[in-house]
């Protein structure tokens, strides 16, 4: 496995940095665009990148604005449409690195809803979707009197950082060998703006609303036991779409379902799907 990294200019003067892995020999089936959840970022995803390569697809994993070693404020994305933008950007960079190759966008957790609302108000030029947990909705309603104060905070101060509560027993049950674990990691926070989260909370609802205009194949996978994001948000969506969206629930399955007791069976789905997708796929099925 070949390992590169890179920046590149975001909106404004944001700088992103990027993690790229790949075969080291064979032909890669496809690219897949990784796009990180909350207070985490792309080399926890290198033992799952690692899994992916070796069923011969490219990972390029963005830092997001805010996270990891990207710039910007932790925890603080200034707009949706700008983490939404640099997801975009991010697969036309992966389309001129591998013009031959179909491209994928993932997202996880807080990047679900940032590769959702990419690929449906940016349209970018992707194969297919893919959301593992995404926060579409939060697992409990926050309560309107938290909303309504949150709104006036963030008119003078959006910048204002709460704690997200995050920890290892809340992401994945124990048990699988390879969990990367957020704990004692530099790079990883549990920090996130008063903005951020109304943005977040917002723009998860208007993907819901406005699913049925996704026009590329979606795969949806949810942990029926996932604490931290709706499971129902996702059912809804995939009722929506209804054949457009391959929909996994996954019984006792926790948020991160890559690093959860079946992470294995889960990363089997995902490059499976995938490769349904791929242009070897389909010359196969002729």
């Amino acid at each position: 496995m070949i390992r590169m990294e890179w920046t590149f200019q975001g909106c404004g003067d944001t700088e992103l940095y990027v993690r790229e892995w790949k075969p080291d020999k064979e032909r890669p089936k496809g690219v897949l665009c990784l796009i990180h959840g909350m207070g985490e970022h792309g080399e926890r995803y290198s033992a799952y990148a690692a899994k992916l390569v070796a069923a011969r697809y490219v990972v390029i994993a963005l830092d997001q604005q805010g996270h990891g070693r990207s710039s910007g404020p932790r925890g603080h994305l200034p707009s949706v449409d700008d983490a939404a933008a640099h997801a975009a950007m991010l697969v036309e960079q992966a389309a001129q690195r591998y013009p031959e190759l179909p491209i994928f966008l993932y997202g996880h957790s807080m990047g679900g809803n940032i590769a959702m609302n990419c690929a449906l108000r940016l349209q970018p030029a992707v194969k297919a979707l893919v959301l593992s947990s995404p926060w579409l909705r939060l697992a409990f309603t926050p309560p309107r009197a938290q909303l309504w104060l949150g709104k006036r905070l963030a008119a003078f101060w959006p910048g204002l950082p709460q704690s997200t509560g995050l920890g290892s027993g809340k992401l994945y049950r124990r048990g699988y060998e390879e969990a990367v674990h957020i704990e004692g990691d530099p790079l990883c926070h549990t920090r996130i703006t008063v903005k951020t989260f109304l943005s977040l909370h917002d723009s998860g609802e208007w993907a819901i609303a406005n699913c049925g205009q996704l026009h590329v194949p979606l795969l949806l996978i949810h942990g029926a036991a996932d604490k931290i994001t709706s499971h129902n948000a996702s059912e809804q969506v995939a009722q929506r779409l209804g054949e457009a969206c391959t929909f996994v629930s996954w019984p006792d399955g926790y948020h991160e379902l890559h690093n959860d007791l079946e992470a294995q069976r889960f990363i089997e789905v995902v490059t499976n799907w995938l490769d349904m997708h791929t242009d070897e796929y389909k010359d196969h099925a002729i």
